[in-house]
């Protein structure tokens, strides 16, 4: 898969699995299917990580939370020093439009995590909120 993303391009390690494309994850170590949002979920990890230096250590990828007795699972959370969640990331394969349907489940999500920060992306744009829901540059991490 190589779809074009405004993300830079790194060393992607992909295999054939079990029929399928598969890439592998650096946060979680395990293989996943290569889907478009993996695609672009991965790629925001690299640019997190080795462009804006959030430490890997402090990123937590697909977890399991309860929001109004319904399981769901954010897609990346960034946490601060002190383990209080700093930015939530909500991704979407390239073709998803970024709309308020999208803005709002992450909103869901932060109405449990209270993190900083909100961001959406496809990929090949993206918002990021602040806690009064201006849209702002991606945060330094602190």
């Amino acid at each position: 898969m190589s779809l074009e993303l405004k993300y830079p391009s790194f060393g992607v390690r992909v295999r054939n699995g079990n029929g399928k494309t598969e890439i592998f994850d650096d946060i979680r170590k395990k293989w996943f299917v290569l889907t478009p949002e993996e695609w672009v979920r991965q790629h925001v990890l690299n640019y997190l990580i080795n462009v804006k230096k959030y430490p890997s250590s402090l990123i937590s990828v697909e977890k399991e939370i309860t929001l109004n007795d319904l399981k769901k699972r954010f897609d990346i959370v960034v946490y601060k020093k002190n383990l209080s969640p700093f930015l939530i990331i909500e991704c979407k394969a390239p073709f998803i439009e970024l709309n308020i349907t999208t803005i709002e489940q992450a909103q869901r999500y932060n109405l449990i995590l209270k993190a900083n920060y909100l961001m959406i992306t496809n990929g090949v744009s993206d918002f990021v909120f602040d806690s009064n829901n201006k849209i702002i540059d991606l945060p330094e991490y602190y």
